[in-house]
């Protein structure tokens, strides 16, 4: 009985989280204009005031669901993140994890999905942070060289979130990126168990439990390294390889099931 009281509560509790961040969304077209008004043109200045306001307010959404018993999170290595020249690449289990991320550390530029910028709750701090949107052209290779040049910048290169078997599958133009542009690689693991919050999963289909995060910065990878003895083509396909095997041997311990009510 006490579980199914709990499971309800969390249950309303999701329901309120979202209807919360839609609201949240549109009141930001108000709030973020003047750092929106002129994208995709802002100068840095401007977009790191955005990412501060865009980052609190992410931040709070954040401890909601924690007092609500939606989940839990654990942050590791954060101190490392934001530095310029850095190229964060991170698995992409669920909904939040950008939301996650970023309510932590503001200091980012993002690499988002190009769709994003239909999604109303989205659109306005898409554009006062004056994230890229991934259009997999030439253009969005030049964008990102030019981003790493004065900031760090965080990338999903699995491209969309990971599916219900829980295997990391990277595109190569991730590491491609880090290799050409940046200072330093550094890998973000993301773990979750129970999984929730994936790719066409309704609202409601909410876990038996509440969600528990951990998010660990591993160790950083020197680009220069990898490019020392092999053209870059060649050192992308061995550094996207190496980090398949990185992210897939520090998430094999999630259980990745359909385990809901």
């Amino acid at each position: 009985m006490a579980e199914k009281i709990d499971w309800i509560k969390r249950l309303l509790g999701t329901l309120f989280g979202f209807i919360l961040f839609g609201i949240v969304g549109v009141l930001f077209k108000v709030i973020l204009y003047p750092y929106t008004k002129n994208y995709p043109y802002n100068d840095l200045t401007t977009q790191l005031k955005g990412r501060q306001i865009v980052s609190s307010s992410w931040r709070f959404f954040i401890r909601y669901l924690s007092w609500a018993g939606i989940l839990e999170i654990k942050y590791q290595g954060f101190e490392r993140l934001g530095r310029t020249g850095q190229l964060v690449l991170a698995n992409h289990p669920s909904l939040l994890d950008v939301v996650l991320i970023f309510s932590q550390e503001p200091r980012f530029n993002c690499i988002v999905k190009k769709e994003l910028l239909n999604n109303p709750a989205m659109t306005s701090p898409i554009k006062a942070c004056g994230f890229l949107p991934n259009t997999e052209s030439e253009a969005l290779l030049e964008q990102s060289h030019e981003v790493l040049k004065n900031e760090a910048l965080l990338l999903f290169p699995e491209g969309t979130r990971t599916g219900w078997d829980g295997v990391v599958k990277l595109h190569r133009g991730a590491v491609s990126i880090g290799l050409r542009s940046a200072k330093v690689i550094t890998p973000l693991v993301i773990k979750m168990n129970p999984p929730n919050l994936k790719k066409g999963q309704p609202w409601y289909k909410i876990p038996k439990h509440k969600i528990c995060y951990e998010l660990i910065v591993g160790e950083d990878i020197n680009p220069q390294q990898w490019l020392a003895e092999k053209p870059l083509p060649i050192a992308s396909r061995h550094l996207n390889q190496y980090l398949e095997d990185y992210f897939n041997s520090k998430t094999k311990d999630q259980k990745w099931s359909s385990n809901y009510n």
